[in-house]
């Protein structure tokens, strides 16, 4: 601060500088310093003075901090300065106390400081990403200020600030990080700043779930003790709402992730509920409407009524239950856990048996439904935990047919029990006492109980009251009338009518019953044709409605109140334009647009109870039918009924064409599967044929090589060619050649026999001495000769013995190969397998030919259908085209009617002229109420002189 009082002045004397100059001083010395310090004791002293003289330091200093911290990111401790200096710029808190008046014109001028200060910051996104990156520094004085300064960003300019962070890398994850921080100031802030980011925005929302945010925000409020926790539970309960309200893809997560099941040990409480802290009852509140985000009526219904059944299974039904029935709880915690319950239960089977199925802890046990409804029809109770009892009845009953058949078993003189108090008896005591809120809640939960459930509406028809002793009972329908004739409340009126309605609405029986009263319709139509105040036009568009109702449902049983008759009694008392105008109020209704809105009543006050949810969408289906219903003529509705038989006659042709569709696509598909599956076999078959084949062919190849080479080796040999094709010949040859060379083997030994004795003879004779002379002589001579020619004999037959071994062993050689490559090793196997073979061959070609022929059969079969189903799809387009034409020659007499009543209003208008120009001129007229005292057979002659009388005043 040195530096500060240098610039301010150190001499006491002399004008002081003003603020605004100190500012741009010391802005001066951040943007000239080139030393750290200086420009930290600089930042330090801007940051002094950011709060008393805001305005100057943003407009003179936001950019020297911005540029502080892009150059100065080494030193946390001149970041941190900088950081709470532009907090305390942007920040619109407000500490100092002021009076009322000027505290908000102050307020109002630092919200728009601070969000010009913002716009200014965020002009240049890359300061957010600035901001985003010095938040990952570990720093406290850096890491909290940046928190703080972002949060104040993001709520000045939110959508802005949340576009920037989305678009920047790794943005959102970076925030996630803060929840892991061990400094609980850093994480709670950060919890705050992620508050202010996922606010309406379904992108950020889905990342920050999906950096698992669910299970960190669990494990801290689980860590800081529940419900029984502080303000970090209300934080994270919070966040949590912001990620799943109104997000299905978050609420889809959250189920799939079981977390669902963690929320149960939220909501256990003990047996002493006295004392309560404030914060517990926030926070039990938060979680409840936690529960109720998950199941509430505007989610998709498939993803409610896993969400319910998930809520089931895990005991948080149960749970919540118990703290239902419990003792000592909070008046608005036990209201909003009604509510709770309510949207648990709604349209789930599985839930609303369980629900009947719960008792109080009383004794004797009441059931749960019962001590509800005890409340609802006391009036010393809240009206807004009325209201809660009463939507958590409606949502016991919403499609569930079985709990309005026992709500209504209640009522039947066969069920009732004297000793035990039913929900039937609370109702018709809700719906009769003196009380108009009662009367009204009694008689929308009542009417819930007949919602779209035609058995039970015929049921409460025998419902008979006892009025006072000594008069005979009356049915509860004649005594909702006699209260709505009697001149009760405005609000009572309205629910005994909406009771009405949805009474008798689709059910012939109960507007018959309705309309036997003979002064039901006179108390209707006089209530109609009145001019009432305001508050009472309500009553009439629902009387209206009511007398519609029974038009457009009655079978015309009664003779004195059918169609055609309500509809001339409507024109004569009441006139058909007033009658649809009244009728008209209901819709134009402010607080019936309210109620349209959600299935919950939430009204302000009890004087704003007037409308039901599910009436609402009755009236919203009812109100166009019931008008056409009275503005049509009866031969309009004869036409009509004409052209809807005529139209039912061709639907009907139509639904038997389809129905003859149907069976031939049926056929069709039957025999493409067939033929799928015969075409499958026949592509195994042929698999197999080809597969056979391929192997005869390949046996084939090796035969006709060994025959190849047996040929070459015949030839080589010089041995007879067509003996060496048959392996049998060659057998045959073996054995005549093995029996030649025994022969030649035997005569081979002869012959060295034979020669052995000429040896042994000659040398004998040369052992004994040769004799001379030519005896001797001529005798040597012969033997040397006949020895010549026993060698030259020998050597010829051993020549042929060797030739013949030669030939023998070749032959053997050629035997084993042939044995080697053959698989059986002897050729007549081998032919006897190729004739086995080609049988096998031959009999799977014809019964492919079998199918080829099936297949062609199936083919034409299908063609013939094909031709059929055209036939019938012409025959059908001739339908529509007719069916098309008597619509289009409806619509065109429609135009025509219409176009007739106007020619007919124009010329009721010259009629009327001329009437009054012959009063003026003092002719004397007979009047409309002495023509209705006419006879009421004579109505068609007098409309008939009357369309005369109209013609000639148009000619």
């Amino acid at each position: 601060m040195n530096y500060l009082f240098g610039v301010i002045g150190g001499q006491q004397t002399g004008p002081q500088p003003t603020g605004a100059e100190t500012v741009q001083r010391l802005c001066d010395r951040v943007a000239s310093s080139t030393l750290l310090e200086d420009r930290r004791d600089a930042v330090r002293a801007l940051k002094s003075l950011s709060k008393k003289y805001r305005s100057e330091v943003g407009t003179k200093a936001m950019d020297h901090l911005i540029h502080i911290l892009q150059t100065d990111s080494s030193d946390t401790e001149i970041l941190g300065y900088a950081l709470d200096t532009l907090y305390n710029i942007v920040c619109n808190d407000e500490e100092e106390e002021q009076d009322d008046s000027e505290e908000e014109n102050q307020q109002k001028q630092e919200d728009d400081i601070g969000v010009q200060f913002t716009e200014k910051f965020i002009q240049e996104p890359e300061n957010i990403t600035l901001l985003l990156t010095l938040l990952e520094e570990f720093d406290f004085h850096v890491r909290w200020p940046g928190v703080k300064l972002l949060t104040a960003l993001l709520k000045n300019q939110c959508a802005q600030v949340q576009g920037i962070i989305l678009v920047s890398p790794m943005g959102v994850s970076r925030l996630m990080d803060l929840l892991a921080d061990s400094r609980e100031v850093i994480r709670n802030d950060g919890l705050l700043l992620l508050q202010q980011l996922t606010k309406g925005n379904a992108a950020i929302q889905k990342i920050v779930a999906f950096e698992n945010a669910f299970e960190r925000l669990l494990d801290i409020i689980t860590e800081e003790g529940s419900s029984d926790g502080g303000i970090v539970v209300e934080d994270c309960l919070l966040l949590l709402l912001n990620l799943l309200k109104n997000n299905s893809s978050n609420q889809n997560f959250f189920k799939e992730g079981s977390y669902i099941q963690r929320m149960k040990p939220w909501f256990e409480v003990g047996d002493d509920n006295s004392g309560w802290s404030a914060q517990k009852v926030t926070n039990l509140h938060l979680m409840l409407q936690l529960v109720r985000v998950m199941v509430s009526p505007v989610n998709s219904p498939g993803a409610t009524a896993s969400c319910q059944k998930a809520m089931f299974q895990c005991g948080l039904l149960q749970q919540l239950c118990t703290i239902l029935m419990a003792t000592g709880v909070p008046a608005d915690i036990l209201t909003e856990t009604i509510n709770t319950v309510s949207e648990v239960i709604r349209g789930s089977e599985v839930n609303q048996d369980y629900f009947a199925s719960v008792n109080a802890p009383s004794n004797p046990p009441r059931p749960a439904i019962v001590v509800l409804l005890m409340s609802m029809v006391n009036e010393r109770q809240p009206f807004v935990l009325r209201c809660a009892v009463l939507y958590c009845f409606q949502c016991f009953l919403y499609k569930n047919h079985k709990g309005q058949g026992e709500i209504v078993a209640t009522l039947l003189p066969s069920t009732i029990d004297a000793n035990s108090i039913s929900a039937g008896q609370l109702l018709c005591g809700g719906l009769f006492s003196a009380d108009s809120l009662s009367n009204w809640c009694a008689a929308v939960a009542l009417a819930h109980a007949l919602q779209d459930n035609l058995t039970q509406k015929e049921q409460l028809l025998r419902v008979q009251l006892a009025t006072s002793l000594g008069k005979p009972p009356v049915s509860l329908l004649q005594q909702c009338t006699n209260i709505l004739s009697q001149g009760s409340r405005v609000q009572t009126k309205v629910g005994l009518l909406m009771l009405l309605c949805t009474w008798i609405c689709n059910c012939p029986i109960a507007v018959m019953h309705f309309l036997h009263n003979q002064d039901n319709v006179p108390f209707l139509t006089g209530q109609i044709s009145e001019n009432l105040g305001e508050d009472e036009r309500l009553v009439q568009g629902l009387c209206a409605l009511l007398l519609g109702i029974c038009i457009y449902y009655n079978d015309n049983s009664l003779e004195n109140y059918t169609k055609e008759k309500l509809k001339q009694l409507i024109e004569k008392r009441i006139g058909k334009e007033n009658f649809v105008e009244k009728l008209g109020f209901i819709t134009k209704h402010e607080l019936y647009s309210r109620a349209a809105q959600k299935p919950q009543p939430a009204f302000s006050t009890p004087e704003h109870m007037m409308f039901d949810h599910e009436f609402t969408k009755l009236v919203k289906e009812l109100e166009g039918v019931i008008t056409k219903a009275v503005l049509k003529s009866s031969e309009e509705e004869k036409k009509e009924e004409e052209v809807k038989k005529t139209l039912e006659q061709h639907d009907s042709i139509v639904t038997q064409y389809k129905e003859l569709i149907r069976e031939q696509d049926s056929q069709i598909n039957e025999l493409k599967e067939q033929m799928a599956s015969l075409t499958t076999q026949n592509e195994k078959l042929q698999n197999t044929v080809t597969q056979q084949l391929s192997q005869i062919q390949q046996h084939k190849d090796q035969y006709n090589v060994l025959k190849l080479k047996l040929g070459k080796d015949n030839q080589q040999t010089g041995n007879n060619a067509e003996g060496t094709h048959v392996n049998g010949l060659q057998s045959e040859m073996l054995s005549q050649l093995r029996e030649q060379i025994e022969e030649l083997r035997r005569q081979n030994q002869l012959l060295q026999t034979q020669l052995t004795e000429k040896d042994n003879v000659i040398t004998s004779l040369k052992a004994e001495g040769i004799p001379s002379g030519e005896g001797s002589t001529s005798n040597n001579t012969e033997m040397l000769k006949e020895m010549e020619l026993l060698k030259a004999q020998l050597q010829s037959q051993t020549a042929e013995i060797s030739q013949l071994q030669t030939e023998r062993q070749e032959l053997l050689k050629r035997s084993e190969t042939m044995a080697a490559v053959q698989v059986t090793g002897e050729d007549s196997g081998y032919l006897e397998k190729i004739s086995e073979l080609e049988g096998r061959l031959s009999t799977q070609n014809a019964e492919t030919q079998k199918l080829k022929g099936e297949v062609k059969t199936l083919l034409e079969s299908k063609e013939s259908m094909e031709k059929d189903l055209a036939s019938a799809t012409s025959s059908v387009a001739i339908l529509q085209a007719e069916k098309s034409k008597l619509q289009q020659d409806v619509q065109e007499s429609k135009k025509e009617q219409d176009d007739l009543l106007m020619l007919l209003a124009d010329q009721d208008q010259k009629i009327l002229s001329l009437k009054q120009r012959l009063k003026d001129l003092g002719e004397t007229i007979e009047d409309e109420d002495d023509l209705d005292s006419k006879d009421q057979f004579d109505d068609d002659d007098d409309d008939d002189e009357e369309d005369e009388g109209e013609e000639d005043c148009d000619e």
